[in-house]
């Protein structure tokens, strides 16, 4: 059986732009090795969820990992806790949290990410007071910052158990089902958080949203005296000042051992909590890397000789690579055009340079669309390229969404690129 080396670029996809001469921000750029692995093998287009969903990137790495996310997945904030190292026992609600930036009426948000200059260390520190220094009336929390602006959150309840049929305090996103939506367009105002549709008389559901709310309100107060905050606004920074709640949980998922279904050994290098416990929840290795100098030209090579380094450890290696996301967040089309040109030139070129190709099938696809113009993930379908091993060329000149639909592989569902994977690499 060849190798496989499975690469998810977050946010990847994305619609033509004018400012790009109607392309989007892969197709103007400047991608020879990607190009050229597209050339020796084959490309098409993926769902990675399905027709009409925009996806988050939990759900979607679920199911781009082969497994069915409507059957298994449990909400976003029980994966990134349990990834973190929080409990996350039956009747505990999780969520995924942003500090974010509000006026002075704490209502109206001025920044969901407080200005993305909010570093790991600041975010620790007030992590610190707010666990600190808030307490709940009814039950009981624990807060840990994860990256940047990025956080997780855990409520107990005292006397009960919680429900995670709640709605978002974080307006960007909303549920369908157990399923986190990001919103195209939204008010940019702190929610009130609800029990969902059908849930309205759960008095678990009820007791879990009014704990949620308190959580909200009272450590936005610990948040707008904090000296770090009144030192920020002095430096001319946005303060982080609210705690932004989505993707609410009450139990972790069970998924069936990845080795179980597919009989492959996988291990896995990942950037982003959500996937880490993914990874460990799936039974999938996690290879450690050094922590992100934030420098493509630092980073990813490493990331090369680590993955040169593992892979005749494993049956296949995934790869999630975070770069063409946040620019896209945040509209900024010609960031997320240099972040993949940065991926091509200092991850895809050492990596074919020494990579035994003829032993490798290589996948490059992205978790998602996310779409500059709308600063949001949508539901617009992904680029895929096989190629390596044994696969005969389908003519393919380019990896880009327009040329993907060209390509002989058609289109799948997220799900289908496994087994595909594990055919060709057995061919």
């Amino acid at each position: 059986m060849k190798k496989i080396l499975y690469v998810v670029l977050d946010g990847l996809g994305d619609l033509p732009l004018s400012q790009l001469n109607d392309k989007t921000p892969l197709e103007a750029a400047l991608t020879p090795h990607m190009d050229r692995l597209a050339q020796r093998g084959k490309t098409g287009i993926v769902y990675p969820v399905g027709k009409g969903i925009a996806p988050e990137s939990d759900i979607a790495v679920i199911s781009l990992l082969g497994y069915d996310a409507h059957t298994h997945y449990t909400g976003r904030g029980p994966l990134e806790s349990f990834a973190e190292g929080l409990k996350v026992d039956n009747g505990d609600v999780a969520f995924r949290v942003n500090f974010a930036t509000v006026a002075d009426d704490a209502k109206t948000i001025k920044d969901r990410r407080v200005g993305r200059n909010l570093t790991t260390d600041e975010a620790t520190a007030l992590a610190k007071e707010i666990n600190a220094k808030v307490s709940l009336s009814g039950g009981t929390f624990e807060f840990k910052n994860t990256i940047g602006h990025r956080g997780v959150l855990v409520i107990r309840g005292i006397r009960a158990k919680l429900s995670g049929w709640i709605t978002n305090t974080d307006p960007a996103y909303d549920r369908e089902g157990v399923f986190g939506v990001a919103k195209e367009k939204f008010d940019n105002l702190v929610a009130e958080s609800l029990p969902m549709p059908g849930y309205e008389k759960s008095a678990e559901a009820v007791a879990a949203a009014a704990l949620l709310n308190e959580f909200t309100q009272k450590s936005h107060k610990v948040l707008q005296e904090s000296l770090l905050n009144k030192k920020r606004l002095s430096e001319n920074k946005l303060p982080a000042n609210v705690i932004l709640s989505r993707d609410a949980g009450d139990h972790l998922p069970e998924f069936p051992p990845i080795g179980d279904m597919f009989h492959i050994k996988f291990g896995s290098f990942v950037q982003m909590p959500v996937e880490r416990g993914i990874a460990l929840l799936t039974g999938i290795d996690i290879i450690d890397i050094p922590d992100s100098t934030g420098h493509a030209d630092v980073d990813y090579p490493v990331w090369v000789k680590v993955a040169l380094d593992s892979v005749n450890k494993y049956d296949g290696i995934y790869v999630h690579i975070k770069g063409p996301d946040e620019p896209a967040h945040d509209g900024d089309y010609q960031k997320k055009k240099e972040s993949i040109e940065a991926i091509d030139a200092y991850f895809f070129a050492p990596l074919l340079e020494k990579l035994d190709i003829a032993n490798t099938v290589v996948a490059v696809t992205a978790d998602h669309s996310t779409v500059c113009a709308i600063k949001a993930h949508s539901a617009d379908p992904v680029p895929l390229l096989v190629s390596g091993g044994s696969i005969e060329p389908d003519g393919s000149m380019s990896f880009s969404e327009k040329a993907a639909r060209l390509g002989s592989i058609g289109e799948l569902c997220g799900r289908d690129i496994m087994p595909l994977l594990l055919k060709l690499a057995r061919a």
